[in-house]
C-alpha cells in the first residue's frame, strides 16, 4: 500500500488528532491568562509578539517554498520581495492607523469592514492568478499553509473581551469560538495532511471551508453592528481600539488569503491525482 492510500487512521493521522491533547490545554491557558490579567492584552505586548512572529514565519515559509520551486535565484528573490514588501507596508500602515485611533467608530464610513475586505478583493485575485505563486504552491508541502493558521487561536481574545463586557456577545461568541476551533484543528489537520492520504486531503478542504465560513459569519455580524442593523449597545463589534482591531483589520484578510491559497494548492494536488 502506498503512502497516498493511507487513511487518517494511520500513525501520522492518529498523531495529528492526538495533538489536541496538548494544544487544547495550552489554548485554554492562554484564554485564562488574558481573563485574569486584562492589562496584558491592553498593553499590546501579545499583539506585537504574535504579529512579528507570524510575519517572520510567513517570510521564512515563502522563502523555503521558493527554494523548492524550479526558479532561478533572481526569480526567487523577486517573488519574495514582491510579496513581502507590500505585506510589510500594509502591516505598518494598519498598525500605525490602529495606534492613532483611525479605526474607532464614529465616522460615516465603517472603516473596519473596508480594511478587512479591501485587501482580499485586491490581493486574492493577484495571488491566485500568479504563475510564480502557483509554482511555489506546487513545490510547497500542503501542510504548511494549514499549520500556519494555528495563530487563529489568538482570536479567543474576542471571548475575553466579551467576558470583560467590552465586545458584544452576538459577535464575540461566534467569532471567538470559530477562530479558536480553526486554530485548534489546524495542527491535527496539517499533521494528517502530511501523511498524504485522500481522507486527509478532504479534511483539509473541509477545514478551509470552515475557517472561511467563520470569517463570513463574523464579518457579516460586524458589518450589521457597524450599520446598526443589529442593536447591541456597542458602536462597533470590536470598538476599533488598538490592539484588538488589528485582528479584523489585518489578521482576518491575511488569513482569508491563506485559506484561498491553501484551497488552490489542494485543488491542484487533487486534480493532479485524478489525471
Amino acid at each position: 500500500m502506498s503512502a497516498g492510500t493511507l487513511s487518517v487512521e494511520s500513525p501520522s493521522g492518529r498523531r495529528g488528532w492526538h495533538s489536541l491533547i496538548w494544544l487544547a490545554p495550552l489554548a485554554a491557558l492562554w484564554v485564562a491568562v488574558n481573563l485574569a490579567f486584562p492589562a496584558l492584552g491592553a498593553s499590546g505586548v501579545p499583539t506585537v509578539t504574535s504579529r512579528v512572529a507570524i510575519h517572520v514565519v510567513i517570510a521564512l515559509g515563502l522563502w523555503l517554498g521558493l527554494e523548492r520551486a524550479e526558479l532561478t535565484p533572481s526569480q526567487r528573490r523577486n517573488v519574495w520581495l514582491a510579496v513581502m514588501i507590500p505585506l510589510t507596508l500594509w502591516l505598518a500602515v494598519v498598525w500605525s492607523a490602529a495606534i492613532n485611533g483611525f479605526f474607532k467608530p464614529g465616522g460615516a464610513i465603517p472603516v473596519v469592514p473596508i480594511a478587512a475586505l479591501g485587501p482580499v478583493i485586491i490581493g486574492a485575485p493577484i495571488l491566485l492568478r500568479s504563475v510564480r505563486i502557483g509554482q511555489v504552491l506546487d513545490a510547497m508541502p500542503a501542510s504548511w499553509l494549514v499549520a500556519l493558521q494555528v495563530f487563529r487561536i489568538l482570536g479567543s481574545t474576542f471571548l475575553v473581551g466579551w467576558a470583560h463586557g467590552v465586545v458584544p456577545g452576538v459577535f464575540a461568541l461566534p467569532a471567538g469560538i470559530g477562530d479558536l476551533l480553526t486554530g485548534l484543528f489546524a495542527v491535527p489537520v496539517s499533521i494528517s495532511l502530511a501523511s498524504g492520504s485522500q481522507d486527509a486531503h478532504r479534511a483539509a478542504i473541509a477545514w478551509n471551508v470552515f475557517g472561511l465560513a467563520d470569517f463570513a459569519i463574523a464579518l457579516s455580524i460586524g458589518i450589521a453592528i457597524s450599520l446598526h442593523v443589529i442593536d447591541t449597545g456597542f458602536a462597533s463589534a470590536t470598538g476599533g481600539a488598538y490592539p484588538v482591531v488589528l485582528i479584523p483589520a489585518f489578521a482576518v484578510p491575511s488569513a482569508i488569503m491563506l485559506h484561498a491559497l491553501s484551497l488552490r494548492q489542494l485543488w491542484r494536488r487533487g486534480h493532479a491525482r485524478r489525471i
